[in-house]
């Protein structure tokens, strides 16, 4: 097995890296414009929403010394130390990779993004009567609206990620630094949610050997500043109640199916291609032989689509709206010939290249029992990916865009044969540095 894992690892490696190449070098190299031309004169770098720029700043100091301690100590401490423990130990640390690599471009590395006119913040500001935001929510999505448009991040999602950053402003925390901090907070969470996930599905062996790549992941680069990742945080954790309501003792395990349904019914509210989830949902479901979970969990979800619809705002109308404006707008200048590779290319760049060998030694795993829980759920990952792919509704900023898929995908690399830990692990951090210290990325 480990023979054929090892070849089956170096294939989907290799091919991963001559997708990446190909995205970067192709566009220069033919002269093709895959962006459109507003975004030319700051010079681009396909497929990352981004341009190079080379920068040190505060944060890479502490990211490397933590890049260094982990290729030395993660790999012994994710195997030996006690779950709860290496829980504390695993947000912790993701704590301080997205804090680092944030802080690559000092204080406002954390701040910028969130605190763009394009983007949630500025809107939830304004906000002082949710239930006219509601009503008047679809009518301002077109370009043409009378009333005005909504910015791109508004009229491209609906209302569940505005009213998040809303309720940050109520508390108090909707300065852009200090919403830039809930944001990476909460993103640090999302490897724990995936591990448990994993272990309550009967598999703690595979999410300890998961935890690495899932803690240090490239794709902190863009979870540290990205309103995704609080999507992203939100399906993890409906996914792991959802595994706990099937595995939770007779009496205990409604409760956890109704949580789970309400969680991924409001991510249906903060993203028109989230909906895909449900696809990893059933494989949760399949692999927890918890199928009574799903009239609970779906009456739920379904109750906080019609609260919303009930409020004025209803999914169905307002997604053929979002499809006008999007085709409407920059997406039509964006090549389908070239994104919809492209794509892939940018989310093996964001999730890290080893994801190729994870798929690779996932393929040669596919047969063996004692790794299908980690099997079912990369192949559900990769059914949301190509859907999503599919349905050109994502051309370009996957990066940010696929962050919900991205640790499931991950979850491969666990199934890497031991010779490929360390290198892979290796190869993970130096794709993060390079990234973030190499490039400008716009999230």
């Amino acid at each position: 097995m480990n023979s054929s894992a090892h070849r089956a690892a170096m294939v989907g490696l290799a091919v991963t890296v001559v997708l990446i190449v190909t995205a970067v070098v192709v566009p220069p190299l033919l002269d093709w414009q895959v962006w459109p031309r507003v975004h030319l004169d700051d010079g681009t770098f396909p497929p990352l929403h981004g341009y190079p720029q080379v920068k040190v700043g505060i944060g890479t100091l502490p990211a490397v010394l933590l890049a260094l301690a982990s290729l030395r100590w993660a790999d012994p401490m994710a195997k030996r130390l006690p779950w709860r423990r290496l829980l504390l130990v695993a947000y912790a640390a993701g704590l301080v990779w997205l804090l680092a690599l944030a802080l690559v471009d000092g204080p406002e590395g954390i701040s910028r993004v969130l605190g763009n006119r394009t983007e949630y913040l500025q809107t939830a500001r304004a906000v002082d009567d949710v239930p006219g935001l509601l009503r008047e929510y679809v009518s301002r999505i077109p370009y043409d609206a009378p009333q005005g448009n909504w910015p791109v991040h508004i009229a491209g999602h609906p209302p569940g990620m505005v009213l998040f950053f809303v309720l940050l402003v109520k508390v108090g925390l909707g300065g852009d630094l200090a919403a830039g901090l809930v944001v990476i907070a909460l993103a640090a969470t999302l490897p724990l949610a995936v591990m448990t996930t994993v272990r309550v599905l009967g598999a703690e062996d595979a999410a300890r050997a998961a935890a690495p790549y899932l803690v240090l992941s490239p794709s902190a680069v863009f979870l540290a500043v990205s309103a995704d990742a609080v999507m992203a945080v939100a399906v993890a954790w409906g996914m792991c109640c959802l595994a706990l309501a099937c595995r939770a003792r007779l009496g205990r395990s409604w409760p956890w199916a109704v949580l789970a349904g309400l969680l991924l019914g409001y991510v249906v509210m903060m993203s028109y291609g989230l909906p895909l989830t449900g696809v990893l949902a059933l494989a949760v479901l399949w692999l927890g032989r918890g199928w009574w979970a799903l009239p609970i969990a779906a009456a739920s979800a379904l109750a906080v689509v019609l609260t919303f619809a009930a409020g004025g705002f209803a999914w169905w109308e307002a997604y053929p709206v979002l499809v006008e404006r999007y085709w409407d707008g920059l997406a039509s200048q964006r090549p389908g010939a070239y994104w919809t590779w492209g794509n892939l290319a940018a989310l093996a760049i964001s999730a890290g290249p080893l994801v190729g060998a994870g798929l690779g030694a996932t393929w040669a795993a596919r047969r063996e029992q004692a790794d299908r829980v980690i099997v079912v759920l990369v192949a559900a990952a990769v059914v949301m990916i190509a859907l999503a792919d599919a349905s050109q509704m994502s051309r370009a900023e996957v990066e940010r865009i696929w962050l919900p898929f991205m640790p499931w995908l991950t979850l491969g690399c666990a199934l890497l044969p031991e010779r490929w830990r360390r290198p892979g692990l290796a190869w993970q951090l130096f794709t993060a540095l390079l990234v973030q210290h190499l490039l400008y990325t716009s999230w």
